[in-house]
């Protein structure tokens, strides 16, 4: 308050027109002191002073200087003016009829909270970080090149506008698990500004992307190497959502306290509305904060449930816990909102509701530990074959799962099985435990399952006793990248099989393709449109490993044309030859978009596989073109 009064003295016309004009000085101070200990009583001048004898001047020190504050470079001394009398200030009659009706009164003065007095005076700070703390926007990311990143300079040359067209069309999860670590990978990199873009924008828009991944810790991770600062409300709307979906809205409450809520619409606005005040009660402003979920909630501005469960987060904070009751009577869905702060706040979600949960909320599930344990090791099957959870990660979850007795149903069998393909004594059980986890995963997302035995699939000794079995077995194990495990299978899988396909793409001494097992292939090829064959010709192509008779042939047969050009491919082609990994990863992802495999083409296979490969990414194109054929 000493600071709100000080301010108000300089800032006389508006404390004038508050008081009514009157002057704040008064005309003699009053002290504080014991009387006379700041007016001392005058020494008495004697009437004739006597003469004194001539001496020579007593040498004086000269007086210690005054401390100064030293100034910034190239900053101006400032100009010291006296006081000469008591601070006056001008008189209401100045003032326009507009300045006098928008000036506050006393009453609305006193019922002002600190926040709203810095507001009112222009005494918020856009920081509460110190000079030297603050983060360099140079490069912005989570990953530096010597820890896996793409190079700092990648994009640093490449036209603005490609790239925010890139990051802006990357609006859905990818249908490939493998090119969805390697777009986040690109995403995540710390990577410096695409010329004539500014800094913010930039982290701003791969954040945006990594949420529609469903990488929302990835999201937040970035937007945290951003001083809140700095950031732009289309940042501010990233974080949100990343901090939401992680069921922790007051991330975002260093942006809100320093800068206010971002302009928006509809529910987002109301989003807003409802974390600003529980950013106020966990700054300790209860009061404050009730009140405005009150007018909120009075006003309609979101579904009652909404503002209960922002009560509830809210009334967690200091003096402002209260009883809320949450009904969730007359509501007919979940999102993000109530997911997030339902689990957050320990409150049961019904079970019809939870019956149907969409793919959006089931990854924020699979990440969120409050989530009891059931529910999400269903959600994180989702975001094993997605690509968000590792098979290690999967592999944990489920070892909980078989440690938890309150666990049981299909999920209890599920980790029993998993539990029996790893440590039973003989190959056959392993391998009988593997194939029933495959065959109860049904659907392009039952791509988990074999994500969840690559690791027990590697296990298995590649020997004929167990052939049959291979080509799930290779599937499961390139699921996580065990390409030297799988090809240990090499001779024992028999041309044409969809075991072999698999080794031809992931080999990484592959050679050529023979045309008689490409034609087998092909004719045992059960899949719709004969999927499975295109996408082994379309990654061979792109490969190099099939001869260009071979490739003109099965192109006809299968009505391919690989030579199809469209703006994409002009793109993502030109990016490999001017060797431009990361533009090239970015440009791969942006053409994987989609809900399943049905969505993907063999053109785009194709010209990914190619470029992946051309810049020097032929891991990740070999792993590509065999999840392709897998889950075609």
């Amino acid at each position: 308050m000493r600071r709100v009064w000080l301010t108000m003295g300089v800032s006389g016309a508006l404390v004038g027109a508050v008081v009514g004009g009157l002057a704040i000085a008064q005309e003699t101070p009053e002290s504080l002191l014991p009387p006379g200990f700041d007016k001392p009583a005058p020494t008495p001048t004697p009437a004739t002073p006597a003469p004194l004898p001539t001496a020579a001047p007593i040498p004086v020190a000269p007086a210690a200087p005054v401390p100064v504050a030293p100034l910034e470079p190239g900053e101006d001394a400032p100009a010291l003016a006296p006081i000469t009398g008591p601070i006056t200030l001008p008189p209401v009659e100045q003032m326009t009829e507009e300045e006098l009706r928008d000036l506050p009164t006393l009453e609305e003065l006193e019922a002002l909270s600190t926040d709203e007095l810095d507001d009112l005076f222009g005494l918020k700070p856009k920081y509460d970080i110190p000079p030297a703390a603050r983060r360099s926007l140079a490069t912005v990311g989570v990953i530096a090149s010597d820890e896996g990143g793409f190079p700092a300079a990648s994009l640093r040359k490449q036209p603005a506008s490609l790239v925010r067209a890139v990051l802006q069309g990357t609006k859905t999860p990818l249908v490939s698990r493998w090119g969805h670590i390697l777009m986040r990978r690109a995403l995540a990199s710390r990577l410096g500004t695409p010329a004539g873009m500014e800094p913010v924008e930039f982290a701003a828009l791969r954040a945006r992307a990594l949420n529609a991944m469903g990488e929302y810790s990835v999201a937040r991770a970035l937007i945290q190497d951003v001083d809140s600062g700095n950031w732009s409300p289309e940042m501010a709307d990233a974080a949100l959502t990343s901090f939401v979906a992680e069921g922790d809205p007051l991330g975002v409450c260093p942006y809100v306290r320093f800068q206010g809520a971002p302009e928006a619409e509809g529910a987002r606005a109301a989003q807003w509305t409802m974390v600003s005040a529980i950013c106020d009660s966990y700054a300790g402003e209860g009061a404050r904060a009730g009140s405005r979920l009150e007018r909120a909630l009075n006003d309609e501005v979101a579904p009652a449930i909404d503002i209960l469960l922002a009560r509830r987060f809210a009334g967690a904070a200091g003096r402002g816990r209260r009883a809320v009751s949450i009904e969730w009577d007359g509501v007919e869905r979940l999102n993000a909102w109530r997911f997030a702060l339902a689990n957050a706040v320990g409150e049961p979600i019904p079970d019809t509701l939870l019956a149907d949960l969409n793919p959006r909320l089931q990854r924020a599930g699979s990440i969120a530990p409050m989530v009891p344990l059931g529910n999400r090791a269903v959600y994180a099957e989702r975001a094993g074959a997605e690509g968000i959870f590792s098979a290690q990660a999967l592999i944990d979850l489920y070892s909980d799962v078989y440690n938890d007795s309150s666990v049981g149903g299909d999920l209890g069998e599920r980790a029993r099985s998993l539990r029996t393909a790893y440590v039973a004594p003989e190959p056959e059980s392993r391998v009988a435990a593997m194939e029933a986890l495959w065959n109860g995963a049904e659907g392009s997302q039952g791509y988990w399952a074999k994500v969840l035995t690559a690791y027990a699939a590697a296990r298995v000794p590649a020997s004929a006793a167990n052939a049959d079995s291979a080509d799930g077995l290779i599937a499961a194990m390139l699921a996580a990248g065990l390409d030297r495990d799988a090809i240990s299978w090499k001779p024992l899988v028999a041309p044409g099989s969809e075991g072999w396909a698999l080794i031809v793409l992931a080999d990484p001494q592959g050679g050529a393709a023979g045309a008689e097992a490409l034609d087998a292939f092909a004719d045992d090829d059960a899949s719709t449109d004969a999927r499975k064959s295109q996408f082994l010709i379309a990654g061979l192509a792109g490969l190099e490993r099939i001869s260009a008779a071979d490739r003109s042939s099965f192109e006809s047969r299968l009505s391919l044309d690989l030579e199809k050009q469209t703006r994409w491919t002009g793109m993502i082609t030109r990016a490999a030859e001017v060797n431009n990994p990361a533009l090239v990863a970015l440009l791969a992802g942006l053409g994987m978009q989609g809900g399943d495999w049905s969505q993907m083409t063999p053109l785009h296979l194709f010209h990914i596989v190619a470029a992946l490969s051309q810049v020097g990414l032929e891991a990740e194109a070999r792993m590509i073109a065999a999840e392709a054929v897998a889950r075609a």
